[in-house]
């Protein structure tokens, strides 16, 4: 049951994300928080789950809280399709203010797509024609398609359409959108783009430094994210606190958590700064936060951690999926996505059974907070690597143009 469950909300996650992205750019922020910040409110299913017991006993509690996520289902069908706008709608719609370079690279595609054109023309009317030429003829029977007529420009759509795709411009913090899905060179009878098709699992993405820079940071913060969680109530009862106080302490940190998110996406949707500095930040909080903890030796000290972490900790998490569509772009968020999933998966799993067996040779909490703070600390070295990694971007980029001209 525990295996069936866990790959149900795998998938629910993964399309939820992917389809959010697709679906907003401006406010992608903002929009993810709010999907997620229902994440923060989880503490209330401790005491609904234990009425439900008293009630209908476990075997009723499994059975209701089965038909409440069923519920999940029409939701999901509320995910449609994005469609893709006419080419003639793109450079004067959903384009932001700073976005210029990918207007002129809507452009230069346009412009491509025009000699396409004219030389299709140019073409029919040759084969029209009683004295067409054999070349012609030979390799309209051998094709069959424009792509074999006209091998130059389909040369520049190509490195077009990996120009358009690049959604990481350098000196803006672009949020990338469906109109940055990379088009095919087929075309049917109304002009619309039609979104290639993506390998389901991208290994290259391994060799992405962007995308290793985030997989580093996100398996590192999840591998702490859960031990203040299961640590904190256990910590409070060790130093001579109620149990009921130290249930408050779990209540206020899921509520600022939530709202937290709200805050951290509104503010990173400003575009004061790239979204990757805010993230790196809050991570950097997160770990001295948590280096700090085994100070908080009353009931009033360790209020103020829970209330700083989970500040912190819902800055971070709002700006996982801003982040990750800023580094690797909307047309590979899910095969990223997927591989960021199973490294933080596995993370996730070994931090608590780690703080425990911590616990059990220490006899204190006070090195499980230790360790979940040094864990936040090293998951955001890796963002000082970006712009190295970006030098080393633009460099391959250069190489890459220098070959196809």
């Amino acid at each position: 049951m525990g295996l069936l469950l866990g790959l149900g909300f795998a998938c629910l996650y993964q399309a939820a994300a992917v389809m959010t992205a697709r679906y907003f750019k401006k406010r992608l922020a903002l929009s993810n928080a709010i999907a997620r910040s229902g994440m923060g409110l989880t503490f209330i299913l401790a005491p609904f789950t234990q009425l439900l017991i008293d009630f209908y006993g476990w075997q009723g509690t499994l059975l209701i809280f089965g038909g409440i996520m069923l519920n999940l289902v029409p939701s999901s069908m509320l995910l449609r399709p994005v469609n893709i706008k006419n080419l003639q709608d793109f450079p004067g719609r959903n384009v932001d203010s700073g976005s210029l370079t990918q207007s002129k690279h809507l452009a230069t595609l346009t412009s491509h797509l025009n000699e396409i054109s004219t030389t299709e023309t140019e073409f029919n009317t040759r084969l029209d024609s009683p004295m067409q030429d054999s070349t012609v003829t030979n390799g309209l029977q051998s094709a069959g398609t424009l792509e074999s007529l006209v091998p130059v420009n389909s040369a520049g759509l190509e490195r077009s359409e990996r120009e358009t795709s690049n959604c990481y411009a350098p000196g803006r913090d672009s949020d990338c959108s469906y109109n940055n899905l990379p088009l095919q060179k087929e075309w049917n009878s109304h002009s619309r783009p039609v979104p290639c098709r993506q390998p389901l699992l991208n290994f290259s993405l391994l060799k992405d430094p962007f995308f290793c820079i985030f997989a580093w940071s996100f398996l590192f913060s999840q591998l702490a994210y859960f031990i203040p969680t299961f640590h904190l109530a256990a910590r409070a009862k060790t130093l001579g606190i109620d149990s009921m106080d130290a249930s408050y302490l779990i209540s206020v940190a899921g509520i600022i958590e939530t709202v937290s998110q709200l805050l951290s996406g509104w503010i990173a949707d400003k575009n004061w700064i790239k979204k990757y500095h805010y993230h790196k930040t809050y991570l950097l909080l997160c770990g001295i936060t948590n280096l700090l903890g085994p100070l908080a030796t009353s009931f009033p000290l360790l209020m103020v951690y829970t209330v700083s972490f989970a500040i912190f900790c819902g800055g971070y998490l709002a700006l996982l999926l801003p982040v990750l569509v800023d580094f690797v772009g909307v047309p590979r968020l899910h095969s990223s996505l997927g591989f960021a999933s199973f490294f933080a998966g596995i993370a996730a799993i070994a931090g608590p059974p780690t703080a425990g067996w911590l616990y059990d040779y220490t006899q204190t909490y006070a090195c499980s907070f230790l360790f979940a703070g040094t864990c936040y600390l090293i998951a955001s070295i890796s963002f000082f690597f970006e712009p190295s990694a970006h030098k080393w971007k633009l460099r391959k980029e250069k190489e890459l143009n220098e070959v196809t001209t």
